[in-house]
This record gives C-alpha cells, structure tokens and sequence, in this order.
C-alpha cells in the first residue's frame, strides 16, 4: 500500500476541508475586486466634471433641440429655443388681415363732401376724423408691402398740427410663428383745396409715441371692419410691457398657499441654456405638485457671455425673459417678497415646512404633503446637486417642462422687430460662425473654416439673388472680412443698430428702470439672442456651419439650409 501524499498530512487539506477553503478563495478574490473598484469609482467622482447637459443631451433633450421648428445654433453662442419658437400659427385666424379694399379711398370721402377746402388748408389736422383714419391706413397698407396688418388703433394727435401718431398689429407675411408685432409711427398729413388728404411723410418705427397704449388685460380678439378674427391671447411684441413683482394679496391668502423652493445647486452661473433646462424642471414640478414656485430672479450670467470673461451675478431674469407672460401663465412669486411674508407670518399660523435633500426622492412621493412648504435642498457635489436631477429616472414621464410659458423678452424682441421693420421685413440671411466650427461640406463644397471672402461670394451667388439686404449673424469681429460682398448685396450687421440700445434708447431706458436706476450693459447673451432672432426673420435663411459636437442627422433647419 502507497503511503499518503505529504500535502494530505496536512489537517488544513485534507479532503473534508477543500470546500472550506475554496469559498474562502473566492470570498478574498471577489472582496478585493470590490475595493477596487471602490477606489476606482472614488477616483473618478473626484475628478469628473460633467459635461454641459445641452451638448451632451438625453434624448428628449435631443428631440427638443433638433425639433424642426426653427433653425438653431448648437453651441456657446446658442439661444435655446423658448415658447413663441413652439407656436405653430394658426394660419386659418391670421388670414383675417386688413387688405387695401378695406379702407375708402380719399375720392370716396371728397365726393361725399362735395365741399370747397380752400380754407380749411393749412389749419391743425383733426386726428379723429374718419377721413385722416382711413387715409393713414391706406399709406400704411401700401408703404408696408411684406407685412399683413390686423388691427389699427385710432389716431391720436402727434407733435404738430399737421402729423397724427396711430399704432397698428401686424406679422411679416411669411412668418412661420405665432408672435404677433406693434408699431406705432408718426405721419405727416396735407390737405388739398379740393378737401381730399395725402400722407407726405412716415416716421421711422416707433416714431408715433402718443399712440403707444397699455394693452387691455386679456386682449384676445382682433377687429377688423366688418369681421373678427381669433388668434388667441398672444403676447403682443411692442406693447408695453408689465412685469411687476407679483404680491401676495392677503395673510389669508399666503396661509393657504402651496409652496416649491429650491434651495442651492449647481445650476448657477452655468450656460443660459443649462439654466433654463433646470429652471423648467422646477417649474415643470411646481406645475405638478400644484404649487406656486419661489423664483430667484437675480440671475448669474456665465463668463461665457461676458466682456469681463468672469461670471456676473445679479443680473435680472426680466432682461432675457417674458416675466409678464410667466406670472400670467404659472404661479410664480419673488424669493425675497415670499421670504418677507413667511418670517411675517410663518410662527402665527403655524405654517409647516418639509424638507427634502436627496433629488431621487421623486415628484410624485410629494404630491400628496399637506405642507405649506416644501424645499429641495441641493448640495455641494455636481452633478448630482443639478436641479435638472429631479426631472431624470422615473420622473422623466410625469413631470412635463413648461416650455409655452417661457418666451424671450419682449424687450429684446422690439429690438428684433425695430431691426427687420428698418430692412422693411425683405430681407435674406446668412448664420457665418468663423474659427471652432465647421462647415456643411454638402451645402458650401468651396468654403472651410479660414475661407477667403471670395469662395464666400461665389457660394452664395446661387443661393441669394444679386442686390438683396443679406443680414450676416456672424462671431467674425472684423466685419470687413465680407466687404467682397458688398459688390452683390447690401450686408447688414447686427452693430449696425447699435442704437437700438444705446444709452437714450427705448431699450435701455425701460431697462434701467428694472435695473433700480443703474444702466444695463447689452451683454453677450443678448447679442447672440437678438442676431439668432433677426437671421431667424430672413426669407431665406442660410446656416453655413454646423457644430462638431453635432451629428447632424435631423435635416435642414439645424444642419444645413432652412427657409422661411
């Protein structure tokens, strides 16, 4: 008989024991996989940093972005599309404009008279009369041959004796969106012997102050002579604007109110574009809980739209944004008036508050809490402290971003609509971005990123007719880069009116005014909106680079060629 083999001398291998030691193996080797990746893990959480949600988006980030509605820039100096870029026209409403045969002639009203005006001549304008009313329509209507009018207000009268103010609505003829516009312009009015009026002069956009109006609250019907059209209660580009703080109007009104906050993050002084896709998921949660949000209006504007090249903080949401629309459309409030009236009134009528410090506790495990209060309190670690959180997972189905209550400034917008009401609504547009992009080699096989003005103008002759106002939204400082152009076209630029902004401007002075007094720079953010806006007007519109960050695969309005 075979004496035993040494190895099973030992008590630790003997046969009864190898299964012991097996799982003792295995627990080791998978323990130490564990702490591996532990620090691995750690490691990365300590160095990440995330990218920007808006370049690198889920997908209905995705779908939102290259919806095809409106061309947009996919980059830094892109303007995320708002409210008024999501509202198709109701075509069949807006064919209710006021056409020439509308308004009699001045024959109409001189046969009706029948009388000498040999002295009437020279005498004050009567601003009321029906005669000058349909004679200022008139001019208007044949002036402004590229946009439908709906409504002329009655004149009033202007700064002499022979000039009348009158305001009308209008939207350029072929404009693809709901927003409806306002002027109002000064004209300077004859009178013949023969009684019959002409209109000699027109003022230049906004010229007609004294037929500036508030609009009536709820302003939702358009009348023309004889019919009505319904185009819904639209935010009306031109009207003054009131974007007061909302208040609350009584203890026993706050009392019983329902409230969101949210309390710190990571969201601040991150792109515009970040910002709102966070503010729209707080918003978009308030909605669900049926709670009024507490806002913080006092925005931090990224470096990346500053001259300073730092943050700024304290600029105000009322620059960049339809505050007005939003508090009629949502229950908002201002941080600091809710703040006021919670230590007023908080202890008094024992107001609760539930706190809640974890974005993973969803929507919808809130939506029964009797609390006055509820606040979500973001740390310190990103991205998890990103208040868009709150809307990922199983949230992302229930809780719906508002983005119909947002619009651009209206503001901002007048300077949009001043810009293309002085190129008479009849222009072309090109989107040129030089140096980090690239070009759509398909649609300008002769362009790249340092193209000479030459092979620019040999691309565009069989894009733009000859003798067209071509306005160029471009990054390019050196504007005479494109002087080769000017040999083809009339190139517009959006410095060219830069007064619609200056210090004396409309703009700045409303501005300044919601600014306690202290001037408001026109920064970076703003630029970019109001040149996307004014190219965005264009009859044809042609976007010349695409983004590297972007595939490119929906088609013509954010990769290539749209038209409007």
């Amino acid at each position: 008989m075979m004496g035993r083999s040494p190895l099973l001398r030992t008590g630790s291998l003997r046969p009864e024991n190898l299964g012991q030691h097996a799982l003792a193996m295995i627990g080791n080797v998978c323990f130490s996989i564990f702490v591996v990746g532990v620090l691995i893990f750690t490691i990365i959480a300590a160095t990440y940093e995330p990218e920007d949600p808006l370049f690198h988006p889920s997908d209905k980030i995705s779908t939102f972005l290259t919806s095809n509605s409106n061309a947009t820039f996919e980059s830094d100096n892109t303007v995320l599309k708002t409210g008024e870029d999501f509202m198709a026209a109701n075509q069949t409403a807006f064919n209710a404009f006021i056409n020439i045969s509308d308004v009699a002639d001045n024959a109409e009203f001189a046969s009706s008279t029948g009388t000498d005006c040999g002295g009437e001549v020279g005498k004050a304008i009567d601003c009321k009369d029906p005669e000058v009313f349909h004679t200022m329509m008139r001019a208007a209507i044949e002036k402004f041959k590229d946009i439908h009018f709906y409504r002329f207000g009655k004149p009033v009268r202007g700064s002499d004796d022979n000039n009348c103010d009158m305001a009308w609505r209008f939207r350029p003829k072929e404009g693809k969106t709901a927003s409806l516009y306002k002027d109002y312009r000064r004209f300077v009015i004859s009178k013949a012997e023969n009684c019959s009026l002409s209109v000699t002069d027109i003022g230049e956009y906004h010229s007609g102050v004294n037929a500036r109006k508030r609009k009536p609250k709820k302003q939702a019907v358009f009348e023309k002579e004889g019919q009505q059209g319904e185009v819904g209660a639209l935010p009306v580009v031109g009207e003054m604007v009131n974007d007061s703080l909302p208040v609350v109007e009584s203890e026993a009104a706050f009392k019983n109110g329902k409230y969101l906050y949210y309390a710190g993050g990571g969201d601040r002084c991150k792109s515009m574009n970040h910002y709102l896709w966070s503010f729209l998921c707080a918003l978009g949660e308030a909605q669900y809980l049926n709670r009024t949000l507490i806002m913080d209006l006092s925005i931090c504007l990224s470096s990346m739209y500053t001259k300073t090249g730092q943050n700024e903080e304290g600029k105000d949401f009322r620059f960049y944004f339809d505050f007005e629309l939003l508090k009629e459309e949502a229950s908002v409030l201002d941080q600091l008036q809710f703040w006021t009236d919670w230590n007023k009134w908080q202890r008094k009528d024992r107001l609760s508050l539930h706190l809640v410090e974890d974005f993973r506790v969803t929507p919808m495990k809130l939506k029964d809490l009797k609390d006055t209060l509820v606040i979500r309190k973001f740390g310190t670690v990103e991205p998890d402290n990103y208040w868009y959180r709150v809307c990922e997972g199983e949230a992302e189905s229930v809780i719906q971003r508002p983005w119909h209550m947002l619009w651009k400034s209206r503001r901002l917008m007048d300077i949009v609509s001043a810009i293309a009401s002085r190129l008479n609504w009849d222009y072309d547009s090109v989107h040129i971005v030089r140096g980090e992009k690239t070009m759509n080699k398909e649609l300008w096989p002769n362009l790249d990123r340092d193209t000479s003005p030459d092979s620019l103008l040999t691309t565009l002759k069989d894009k733009i007719d000859e003798g067209r106002n071509l306005y160029i939204a471009t990054n390019e400082p050196d504007k005479s880069f494109f002087d080769p152009l000017k040999d083809k076209y009339t190139t517009h630029f959006l410095d060219e009116y830069k007064d619609l902004w200056a210090e004396n401007s409309e703009w700045s002075s409303e501005t300044t005014k919601l600014n306690n007094g202290a001037p408001v720079e026109f920064d970076g953010y703003m630029r970019i909106s109001v040149d996307t806006e004014v190219f965005l007007r264009g009859k044809k519109q042609l976007e010349t680079f695409n983004d590297l960050t972007s595939d490119c695969k929906d088609g013509v309005n954010t990769c290539s060629t749209s038209s409007s």
